[in-house]
């Protein structure tokens, strides 16, 4: 049983105050005032004292296999297993943060779907993983490796160009364990001679790999920073849009008309901005960086504005893992209440994963997923970034 000074209802946006939490196994038992929840037999009971619990909190937006603390150019020479070790040890930093879900966006070798699974398998600590292998590219497109020679003939893992190229990819994606989807609509911030703005798959090939992947039953994302790939992805059939740097009104309409999520990373241009330098990012990707950071904040605040169902991505990896926690506070800067910005990362996400009857809340029947901080998140969101207790699935990792 857990006591605290109080938990956070992330449905009604409210803190209910001497809290009590009663978890048998991986399961939420019951959820109260500490004198409605009356303490049982055989139980340890864990006093927390001043701190305020909430669920596990969730990141749609990561990749575990790289750091940003790597200089940018030679980490695209590291091997598949010297990527998975990065995985592992990023996994760990991420549970600590509290972040007990996360969506891995692409990552080269399946790297992530092995550390998936031995997460799984209780081989190491880690959070939930939803995981889409390769991620989609075009043909020199953003995700695409074009940082290589020519002579090196080198072609990222996720290239597909024409509707039943996609499909295929997305298939094979799926043969390998990946149980998420993501194509690259638009060019990208750190990739080689793409526009961030301009749209690479045509809706032809994007309608494809939606249907393929809802046909698989997985969600499918979309990288698309730019407006006509954001509203191309929205009438494909496209789950949630990640970046979304530049929208204009109508393209906000129609995510909300739609029911598209959208996810907007509006924390690690301040690392990029201040580090990209010195950790070797070429002054092209830097410049791409400066031409999209305050369109995509002046992006999330009119989408939220909008009412559009919006969730927590980061993109870990362009900024240390386990800072994630940094990025709730520029969520209420720049347009959230504390509350939205909680269920961002809470209810809308484990709504997008599909996962809402088991995910984001502390109720019972719902996975022992609880983290602590130590003060009202509702009244200072930046506790977020102190996360002091974890307990993933019933099991206590951080105390």
């Amino acid at each position: 049983m857990l006591l605290a000074k109080g938990y956070v209802d992330v449905v009604k946006g409210k803190t209910i105050e001497d809290a009590a939490i009663l978890v048998r196994d991986n399961q939420i038992v019951s959820v109260g005032h500490q004198a409605s929840v009356p303490k049982q037999d055989g139980y340890r009971v864990i006093n927390l004292k001043d701190k305020y619990l909430l669920p596990g909190v969730m990141d749609m937006h990561v990749h575990l296999s790289s750091d940003a603390e790597d200089n940018f150019l030679e980490s695209m020479n590291y091997s598949i297993p010297r990527q998975t070790v990065k995985a592992v040890k990023n996994a760990r930093n991420t549970l600590m943060a509290g972040f007990t879900t996360v969506r891995d966006l692409g990552a080269s070798g399946y790297s992530v779907i092995a550390t998936r699974d031995a997460i799984a398998a209780g081989e190491i600590p880690g959070p939930r993983i939803w995981a889409v292998g390769h991620a989609l590219s075009i043909t020199g497109g953003h995700c695409d490796d074009n940082f290589a020679a020519p002579e090196m003939h080198s072609v990222a893992g996720g290239v597909a160009d024409g509707p039943w190229a996609v499909r295929q990819k997305v298939r094979e994606n799926i043969k390998y364990g990946a149980n998420a989807i993501k194509v690259c609509v638009t060019g990208g911030v750190f990739s080689k001679g793409t526009k961030v703005g301009v749209q690479q798959y045509s809706e032809q090939e994007l309608a494809a790999a939606a249907d393929e992947a809802h046909r698989r039953g997985l969600v499918i994302a979309a990288h698309a920073h730019g407006t006509s790939g954001i509203k191309a992805a929205i009438r494909a059939g496209i789950d949630s849009i990640e970046h979304c740097s530049f929208m204009d009104e109508e393209a906000i309409k129609m995510a909300v008309k739609a029911g598209t999520y959208l996810s907007c990373d509006i924390y690690n241009t301040e690392y990029t901005l201040a580090f990209g330098q010195e950790n070797g990012v070429p002054e092209e990707n830097i410049e791409k960086e400066k031409q999209v950071s305050k369109a995509q904040r002046d992006s999330f605040r009119r989408a939220t504005l909008a009412g559009a169902k919006m969730v927590f991505g980061s993109d870990a990896a362009i900024y240390p893992h386990g800072d994630n926690g940094k990025q709730f506070s520029r969520m209420v800067t720049f347009g959230m209440t504390p509350a939205q910005a909680l269920q961002a990362a809470t209810i809308n996400s484990a709504a997008l994963i599909q996962q809402q009857d088991s995910l984001g809340q502390l109720k019972p029947g719902f996975y022992a997923d609880i983290i602590a901080v130590d003060g009202d998140p509702l009244t200072d969101i930046s506790v977020m970034e102190r996360v002091s207790f974890v307990m993933k699935d019933g099991v206590i990792y951080k105390d």
